[in-house]
């Protein structure tokens, strides 16, 4: 692979998603969802203003959990999907398949990074302005987690694009792929794990953890905000299997890595097959 062609393609995705402006919405839709949810989190409570990192961040966890995933697979299907031949063109560049997929998802992850980093970065600013920082700590390793999500799901978005011929067989794919993964799969395990025995149950919840990045999020999430005693049956199964925290953080971004990675490399696999 050439690095020089990959960057170029990255560069011109990147160009591309600063044009529409879709970087600089999803910037704006991040910082106003850090600055509404730390100010009024509390309304139910009779409580209205700023609250510290930690209670801002584990709300806005369930909130990107749905959003971000969202997100990367309607952002990456549109660019994936060949646009009024634009993508036949580059293919008949002297440039390999792989670097073409690789280039525009670098560009795509480099777009959701500056709009995130924008988002959360003033959202977060404004808040260590009004509040205490000392519970800072989780705030920037939820922003790293959230690009972790985006990543994964820009993959999967790839592979969904290259596995249909047309845009809006591409779309309904994305949208089944967002609903498994958000809502359905953790209906599928909690009915799963009601036909063994409790042993055999957790053995099932936590295997179940790793088939699904959504659940790896939340469990690291609730992890770096010392939320163990609140992530549900998931995350305990993995601090009593792998026996401690720092064990289980590096299962989970092991595991991170290789939903990031997998998409990627059957998309380039399939990508070869085909006949552009």
């Amino acid at each position: 692979m050439e690095i020089s062609s990959i960057l170029t393609i990255a560069r011109q995705e990147l160009t591309v998603a600063i044009r529409n402006k879709w970087t600089v919405i999803f910037a704006f839709v991040f910082g106003s969802l850090v600055l509404a949810i730390s100010y009024f989190g509390s309304v139910t409570a009779a409580e209205i203003g700023f609250q510290g990192f930690n209670r801002t961040t584990a709300s806005l966890l369930s909130l990107v959990l749905y959003l971000i995933p969202l997100v990367a697979l309607m952002m990456g299907t549109q660019s994936f999907m060949s646009s009024e031949g634009g993508d036949d063109m580059l293919f008949a560049q002297p440039v390999l398949r792989s670097e073409v997929l690789l280039g525009k998802l670098l560009g795509l992850f480099a777009a959701l990074v500056t709009a995130t980093f924008v988002g959360f970065g003033l959202g977060g600013l404004v808040i260590a302005t009004q509040t205490d920082a000392n519970d800072f700590t989780g705030y920037p390793i939820f922003v790293g987690l959230s690009l972790f999500l985006s990543l994964i799901f820009l993959s999967l978005s790839m592979l969904v694009a290259i596995g249909c011929k047309r845009r809006t067989s591409a779309y309904g794919a994305a949208l089944l792929v967002w609903f498994f993964f958000v809502i359905f799969y953790d209906l599928l395990v909690l009915g799963g794990s009601l036909l063994f025995k409790e042993r055999t149950a957790n053995y099932f919840i936590f295997a179940s953890l790793f088939g699904n990045p959504v659940d790896i999020v939340r469990v690291a999430g609730l992890l770096s905000l010392k939320g163990e005693e609140v992530f549900g049956a998931a995350g305990a199964a993995l601090l009593k299997f792998l026996g401690g925290e720092w064990r289980a953080i590096a299962a989970l971004i092991f595991s991170l890595i290789f939903w990031a990675a997998t998409p990627t490399l059957i998309s380039f696999r399939l990508l070869r097959k085909q006949d552009i």
